[in-house]
């Protein structure tokens, strides 16, 4: 199954995320769980500054991925004021249709 995670970061956070990138980036290099997509989510005026992050996984249940959630260095500085995990049903993937 896939599913969607999106992370909103509070509000003034960009230190604490730069401060605590390096750790996040080994995180997830560790292949903590199956990634079809990831990266931060973006200021949309300067298209730099990062507020959020997004994830697109497979896993077996939900129950998987809230704990590669909840074992990520930001959620364990605190950074993100939300987070939303739902299932998502893929469709259309024009990337494997070329």
């Amino acid at each position: 199954m896939h599913y969607i995670v999106y992370c909103q970061d509070k509000p003034n956070h960009v230190e604490k995320r730069l401060a605590n990138y390096d750790a996040h980036k080994a995180y997830l290099m560790g292949n903590p769980i199956k990634f079809l997509m990831s990266g931060p989510i973006v200021d949309e005026e300067d298209r730099e500054t990062m507020l959020g992050s997004f994830f697109l996984v497979e896993a077996d249940n939900i129950s998987e991925v809230e704990d590669f959630n909840k074992n990520d260095p930001f959620y364990a500085a605190g950074i993100w004021e939300s987070i939303h995990i739902k299932p998502f049903h893929k469709r259309v993937d024009n990337i494997s249709a070329k």
